[in-house]
């Protein structure tokens, strides 16, 4: 049982001997929700994913709750403003892929599949009432993101404090043992705590899952557009991989991918010992590549790196995208061929030398395109402009 609390875990609580103690008498019952907030998941979703079927596999009842009634108020963790409400339409959209996505994962027969807006739509004011006498006002104005915040005098929206609220519900209708969820949500997921202690009297257990980085350092998220899609394509995938900081190397092989982790220490110790750092991040993006894909197109993806971006050439299939030629805002130029998500992010691929322009660094704020030219954005996108 030990080796369940070893991997991909960040912390236990209120501990991890509680719910050894649990696990040891009975099957327990364990939950993950994802908020469905866009169309694609990224291998920071699947961290917990995989975690949940740690469960699962080992004869425990897992439960992986899609939030399509959490989704409507939108989670304020780590966020700096309000999120943009979204439409049922959008939700319904956004989950129809989700079981491709996670299918090479998931073991669909061990896992029971729920949505919240079951149970959170239909919630009466009197219901309501008695959720929110359970957790003070001050309890939910304590929480990191919205005292920064308040501190610089921006809004925190009525709506966000209920969120955490509607969460914690999801423990007490369900009648969890445990609750799985990023480092992120550990606020929520105490004050579920509390509300399974308060309205179902018994205990249910947190289990946090460490965060990982994206391909610019900061943490993984849609909004910041430095995501590894779980449907990105073999080649995409695996370039964006070699495309992450040394620093990462170890963290990507602990927590989204399968190698044994007395193979991960020994990689470890021989990053220290002065070994290539290109050859083990080559074995990391190959071993992750292998597990979205196959190993037949993990190969592929290595050798067309290799071939490609080791040896400077140019792809052969690089998109084409028509755009106005001449002089040209770079950034507004990033973001309407697809090289970036946002003009944000665009200034920060320009500010960190991130772009160029037929395999020449561009360092001004304006260029003058061509038809036929090429732009690059970081180490493996690429777009072919035609006027």
């Amino acid at each position: 049982m030990d080796s369940i609390f070893k991997r991909r875990v960040a912390k236990i609580l209120p501990d991890q001997s509680g719910l050894a103690k649990l696990m040891d008498g009975k099957k327990i019952r364990v939950y993950l929700g994802i908020d469905p907030t866009g169309g694609q998941l990224h291998i920071g979703h699947a961290i917990g994913i995989k975690k949940l079927m740690e469960f699962a596999e080992a004869g425990h009842e897992a439960i992986l709750l899609f939030g399509t009634g959490t989704v409507l108020v939108g989670d304020p963790s780590q966020r700096d403003s309000a999120r943009k409400t979204i439409t049922p339409e959008a939700i319904e959209a956004n989950i129809q892929t989700w079981k491709d996505q996670v299918s090479p994962i998931v073991n669909f027969d061990k896992v029971d599949i729920r949505q919240n807006g079951d149970w959170l739509a239909k919630l009466s004011i009197t219901e309501l009432i008695n959720i929110a006498s359970n957790i003070s006002a001050v309890q939910l104005f304590k929480r990191e993101s919205f005292t920064r915040r308040i501190d610089q005098g921006d809004t925190v929206w009525y709506h966000e404090t209920m969120y955490p609220l509607f969460q914690g519900y999801d423990s007490v209708v369900m009648d969890v043992d445990l609750e799985i969820g990023g480092t992120d949500q550990e606020f929520n997921m105490l004050i579920g705590r509390e509300l399974q202690k308060k309205m179902n009297n018994r205990e249910k257990f947190v289990l946090t899952t460490p965060m990982i980085n994206g391909t610019d350092g900061q943490p993984m998220s849609k909004t910041s557009g430095n995501c590894v899609w779980l449907n990105d394509p073999a080649g995409e995938m695996f370039g964006k991989l070699m495309s992450i900081s040394d620093d990462q190397i170890i963290p990507y092989l602990e927590l989204a991918a399968d190698v044994p982790l007395s193979e991960v220490d020994d990689l470890k110790g021989q990053l220290e010992g002065g070994a290539n750092p290109k050859e083990v991040k080559a074995r990391m993006a190959w071993e992750i590549t292998k597990l979205w894909h196959d190993e037949a197109a993990a190969n592929q993806a290595r050798d067309e790196f290799e071939s490609r971006f080791s040896g400077g050439e140019l792809p052969a299939d690089i998109d084409t995208k028509q755009v106005a030629t001449g002089q040209r805002d770079l950034a507004d130029l990033l973001v309407e061929t697809g090289l970036a998500a946002s003009k944000s992010e665009a200034r920060r691929l320009i500010e960190q030398g991130g772009v160029r322009l037929n395999q020449a660094k561009v360092e001004s704020e304006t260029v003058d395109i061509k038809s036929g030219d090429v732009l690059q954005a970081g180490k493996r996108r690429f777009v072919k402009v035609a006027s």
